[in-house]
């Protein structure tokens, strides 16, 4: 995983809170945050949670990926497992260090597929 750049994360929130059209209380107001930390996020002084930047990113509507990939949360990759692992870094029913555990094990396993060769197809569930 990449490391967090909070400074051009910040600026990114900010140039996409100024595209849409939004002051800081606004946006703040919109993604559920306060003033404050939102203005200490977009000067990178704080460092926000994927839960803080999936609420940035659905009031701004953008994807939350694009600002989690702006963060060094998550690589820019193609697209396999994408709303996997965009699920994952949102659930707020895990800490992060459980989100990065739980996505190193995804990408050991598709590792091991790729390494095997192509996966058969699933044989169909038989219903009762």
């Amino acid at each position: 995983m990449a490391s967090l750049n909070v400074g051009s994360l910040g600026e990114y929130i900010r140039e996409q809170r100024r595209n849409a059209q939004f002051s800081l209380r606004q946006l703040a107001d919109a993604a559920g945050v306060s003033n404050p930390y939102l203005s200490q996020i977009e000067r990178g002084l704080r460092k926000p949670s994927a839960e803080i930047l999936q609420q940035i990113a659905k009031a701004l509507r953008i994807s939350a990926e694009t600002l989690y990939v702006q963060a060094g949360i998550l690589e820019e990759r193609r697209e396999e497992g994408l709303e996997l692992r965009v699920a994952i870094l949102a659930d707020p029913l895990i800490n992060e260090r459980q989100k990065q555990a739980l996505l190193a094990v995804y990408d050991a396993f598709l590792k091991e597929n790729r390494e095997s060769g192509p996966a058969p197809d699933a044989s169909p569930v038989a219903e009762d």
